[in-house]
Order: C-alpha cells, then sequence, then structure tokens
C-alpha cells in the first residue's frame, strides 16, 4: 500500500507529497485527553462547581468590617443625639433656643462590625446541594472524556479508511493506465475502434477523480484529528492500517453506572436539597452580632468610643408563597432531569441494540466481500488473459476491474464501519 501512495502522491504533484506526521491511535487519545478543548472546558466546570461549594463556607465564618463616616446636619433630634454619643453634652445644650435650633453639628464615625452566624438551616440544606453538584460536575468531565476518545476513534477510523480508498484508487489507475497503452497500441494497429480507447479514457479519468476525493478525506479527517488534539490545522497525518477487530462484545446492556448516569442522578438529589433549603426557610435563623463605634467631632478623631453586642433570632413567618412558588419550580427542574435521563437511557439502550445488529450484519457482509474480492481478481486476471489474446473486449476488462474495486471498497468501508461500531459500542458501555 505505500508503493500504491508513494506512486499517487507522485501522479498528484508537490501539494499532495506535503510532509507527513505519523501518528498512532494511542497517541492521539493520550494528546486529546491533555489538549481537548471540550475536557478543559468539563474541567473548568468542575473547578468552577468546587469554588462554588466553598463559597458556602461562609456559613461558619465570621463577617468583620470597618466603617469610616463623615456627616453634618442641622436637624435638632440629630444634632443631640451627635453630641450625645460624642459624651460632650453639657448644661447649656439643653437651653431650648439651642436644642429647636441647633447649628451645624458634624460628627466623624468609625465603626467595627462582627456577624457570625450560628444557626442557617436552609444554608445547610445549600451547602449539601453545592457539595452534589461538585460531584456531578466530576461525573460529567469522565463522561466527557469517554466522548472525546470516541471522537477520536472515530475520526483516526476514517482517515484509515480514507488511505485504504487512495490505495484501491491508486491501484486500480495503475491498471487502468496498462490497458490504456495495450488499447493505444491495438488502436495504433487499427484492431481496436476509437470507443474503446475513449471508454479507457474516461474510466481512468473517473479513477483520477476518485483519488483525487481520497486525497481531500485525507486532508479533511487530519484537520479533525487536530482539532480534537487541539493542534494547528494543516498537519496530515500518516496512520496504521485498519485492524480487523474482533466483533466479540462482552457486554450487551447499558451499566446503570455509567459516568453520565450517575452525573444526573446527582443532579435530581440536587434538586431534592434546594427543596429542603426552601422549606427551610421558614425556620427560625439565629446569628450573633456585635460592633464598637467610635464618635468624634474632629476629623481623624478616635474618642468616645461605645460597644454593642446580641444575638438575633429572625422568623419569617409568612413570605407571600414565595416558598410554595419556588417548591413548584424545583419540583418542575427535578422532573426535567428524570425525564432527561430515562430519554438517555432509552436511546443508548436503542443504540446499543442497533449497533449490535449491525455488528453481526457487518461480520457476515465481510466474509461475502472476502470471497466476492477473491472471484473478482480472478475473473480479472482471466479477462486480461483473454484482452491480451484478442478474445475478450475493452468493456468486458473494464466491468472487470470496476468490479474487483467496488469490492475491495466495500470491504474496506465494511471493516471500518464495524470498528466504529465497536468504538460506539464501547462509549455506550463505559464504566
Amino acid at each position: 500500500m505505500k508503493k500504491l501512495l508513494a506512486l499517487a502522491l507522485c501522479c498528484f504533484g508537490p501539494d499532495y507529497a506535503m510532509a507527513q506526521t505519523t501518528l498512532s491511535l494511542g497517541e492521539a487519545i493520550r494528546v486529546a485527553a491533555i489538549n481537548s478543548r471540550q475536557i478543559q472546558l468539563a474541567e473548568n466546570a468542575s473547578q468552577t462547581a468546587r469554588a462554588r461549594y466553598h463559597e458556602t463556607d461562609a456559613m461558619f465564618l465570621p463577617k468583620v468590617g470597618i466603617d469610616y463616616t463623615a456627616m453634618v446636619t442641622n436637624s435638632p433630634m440629630q444634632a443631640f443625639g451627635i453630641r450625645l454619643q460624642q459624651r460632650k453634652i453639657t448644661q447649656s445644650d439643653f437651653a431650648p433656643d439651642l436644642l429647636n435650633r441647633p447649628g451645624a453639628t458634624g460628627n466623624f464615625i468609625t465603626e467595627a462590625s462582627l456577624l457570625q452566624p450560628l444557626f442557617n438551616p436552609d444554608m445547610l440544606a445549600m451547602r449539601d446541594a453545592a457539595r452534589k453538584q461538585v460531584t456531578a460536575a466530576g461525573f460529567e468531565k469522565q463522561r466527557v472524556a469517554e466522548f472525546v476518545r470516541f471522537s477520536v476513534e472515530s475520526a483516526y477510523c476514517q482517515l484509515q479508511l480514507a488511505y485504504e480508498m487512495t490505495a484501491v484508487a491508486s491501484q486500480e489507475k495503475e491498471t487502468l493506465q496498462s490497458i490504456y497503452e495495450s488499447v493505444q497500441n491495438r488502436f495504433d494497429q487499427g484492431y481496436v475502434q476509437k470507443s474503446d480507447l475513449l471508454n479507457v479514457e474516461v474510466r481512468l479519468r473517473e479513477t483520477e477523480a476518485q483519488l483525487s476525493s481520497a486525497f481531500a478525506a485525507i486532508e479533511e479527517y487530519s484537520d479533525e484529528l487536530s482539532l480534537w488534539m487541539g493542534k494547528p490545522l494543516g498537519d496530515r497525518y500518516a496512520v496504521e492500517s485498519i485492524p480487523v477487530e474482533s466483533p466479540d462484545v462482552s457486554i450487551t446492556s447499558l451499566p446503570e453506572d455509567r459516568s453520565d448516569f450517575r452525573a444526573l442522578n446527582v443532579s435530581v438529589s440536587v434538586y431534592d436539597d434546594l427543596m429542603k433549603a426552601t422549606r427551610r426557610s421558614s425556620l427560625p435563623k439565629i446569628n450573633a452580632f456585635a460592633s464598637y463605634m467610635l464618635n468624634d467631632p474632629a476629623l481623624w478623631g478616635f474618642g468616645s468610643g461605645a460597644y454593642l453586642a446580641g444575638v438575633k433570632l429572625s422568623w419569617a413567618i409568612f413570605q407571600g408563597g414565595d416558598v410554595k412558588r419556588k417548591l413548584a419550580t424545583h419540583q418542575l427542574e427535578k422532573q426535567r432531569v428524570l425525564l432527561q435521563l430515562a430519554d438517555r437511557k432509552d436511546q443508548d439502550r436503542n443504540g446499543l441494540l442497533k449497533a449490535i445488529r449491525e455488528l453481526t450484519e457487518a461480520g457476515f457482509r465481510l466474509k461475502q466481500y472476502h470471497t466476492a474480492i477473491a472471484q473478482a481478481r480472478e475473473a480479472l486476471a482471466i479477462l486480461e488473459n483473454r484482452f491480451r489474446q484478442g478474445l475478450a473486449t475493452t468493456t468486458e476488462v473494464l466491468t472487470a476491474q470496476t468490479q474487483l474495486s467496488r469490492q475491495r471498497l466495500a470491504y474496506d468501508q465494511t471493516i471500518a464501519s464495524r470498528n466504529m461500531t465497536l468504538a460506539y459500542i464501547r462509549f455506550l458501555t463505559a464504566h
């Protein structure tokens, strides 16, 4: 096959004779597992879920803040309060005229505050939901990696088929070129008609067109592999020959613990926690608070300190039906995930059964094509021998050559199809 490809490359000029990079399937899978953007996106989603989980650490940790405020007012009540907070009250401050018409009173406030959550049952359920989302994201990442592997296997198999098509077309072109030279000599000697020569030329041009399409397919699937591997487009890969894989399939049913199924099951559990958090939002909450405040009439003054500390119990007894509406929304979203899970299982069960049937059919077709190729090759050899003796027509030889090429292509396509079907079954039944 390598000699035929080399001959075809030379026939089609330097554009097709560019350097190729040898690539094995194992190497393609390894590089894609590292550089695939789909896997990188899944890893980003997993890290995002983990970061959101750590956001819930705030339910245990205190919140501390410092504020600095400058204000001025001539409001009688606020002005008196400011003087009181500054501990500047004197007997003269109680004069009616001063109480009723105070001048501009300024205050500079420095406040340190502390809020310590003590008991927030709804946040505990939210934290459980966030933790399960991390688990679901991990399963989804695993499934993305399995999909990338399957996609690389499919593209690699298509590239192998493109090379096989190139080999078949190159060999056919070589045979047709030999036939053309023989018919040309006979035409020059007046033994055949010009129509025979034209028939060979037409078939030769068709084969060249098929060869060009095969080279285009090599470029197309090389670029597809480059995309999956995160490499620049334009490289052409030399691949291994198409292996005839064993069709033995030990697993004929979908595993219940497949990563995407587990991700959806965890998502169902997430909505259970969200509904639990919504119900708990009606329960009392307990939080501790404390502050220390400095009030001073001068800028950058830090006098007249005072503290405030306490524990707050809050209970939202009625929230305007908000809890009921949120519960209904979460229930519908949970039902949607359950339907997605059931639909995916049904679709994939159908796909698995179809793939197993295709595998059985492919095995039968391979046996038939193998026999047909041997018969077509023998028929072509007989007709070529008869043609050299002048006992067979050009049309008969061309028909036999076309039949052999079609059987070889059908055989290669069936092998590639079976290999892709096996990869698809491995993808469907992956753990």
